[in-house]
């Protein structure tokens, strides 16, 4: 049985972690999710806000942008190849977002020490302005995103 080898360059890393949680993330390519930009501790999502997103008020759900915030936080805390869970979540809603918008959520880590980490997630929309801050506590449970990743000889 053959080994994949683990990438040591941190954005390598985070590149093949990427993909391969995308390849599973169903419901990220439901919502018509794009991954724009990753590195370690760090992920930038977009998400347009279509006609079936919009609630009584013809504003984006607000359970779909805590949705797109939650999924740039996972992919920024997993993106060092460690199984990493919420462990809570905070939301507050800015502004709206409308119909047609791309939103865009981009998540940065604040604290890595142990098994937990601290995210911040901006939301903004098509003209920048920010519509929501998301804060996200991350815990690393077992296992790897990608198992079985070997250490590359130097």
């Amino acid at each position: 049985m053959s080994e994949t080898l683990i990438p040591t360059d941190p954005q390598a890393l985070a590149e093949a972690v990427t993909e391969a949680m995308w390849s599973r993330d169903r419901a990220a390519r439901a919502l018509g999710m794009q991954v724009e930009a990753v590195g370690a501790g760090h992920a930038r999502l977009t998400m347009k806000v279509r006609g079936d997103m919009v609630n009584g008020h013809h504003i984006c759900h607000g359970g779909l942008i805590f949705t797109l915030a939650d999924t740039a936080f996972a992919y920024a805390c997993n993106s060092y190849n460690r199984n990493t869970v919420a462990s809570a979540c905070h939301i507050d809603f800015l502004a709206p977002g409308k119909e047609g918008d791309t939103l865009e959520a981009e998540a940065v880590e604040m604290s890595a020490a142990g098994r937990t980490g601290v995210y911040d997630v901006t939301i903004r929309d098509s003209a920048g302005k920010t519509i929501a801050l998301f804060r996200g506590k991350s815990y690393r449970i077992s296992g790897e995103v990608i198992a079985g990743l070997q250490a590359e000889e130097a």
